[in-house]
């Protein structure tokens, strides 16, 4: 498993398209196979600032897989207008964590 992170800045009067780009985006990924999970969270500080966290099975699996894909097709198409606004995209390995169940 690896985890994606996009962190964008992006124009106040932009913010309300963004996430209706990246609801609607969220059909295509969740399609893939390749993709687990995801999630946008706007900064409560900054609220011009955003991470997108994509989680997928492995990099290949996104890169190799989900980017050779109709589904990438149908999310870049979608996500592409704010692509001006990323400040970082990168892949992380979780390496510590835990949660309540």
């Amino acid at each position: 498993m690896v985890v994606e992170y996009i962190r964008y800045r992006i124009a106040p009067e932009q913010t309300d398209a963004f996430v209706q780009a990246y609801t609607a985006a969220g059909v295509p990924l969740l399609a893939s196979p390749n993709c687990l999970s995801y999630e946008v969270s706007r900064c409560s500080e900054e609220p011009d600032h955003f991470i997108v966290r994509i989680v997928w099975d492995s990099a290949d699996g996104h890169l190799s897989g989900f980017r050779k894909s109709p589904e990438f097709q149908r999310f870049f198409t979608l996500v592409r207008p704010f692509f001006e606004g990323i400040q970082e995209m990168r892949h992380y390995e979780p390496v510590a964590g835990r949660g309540r169940s």
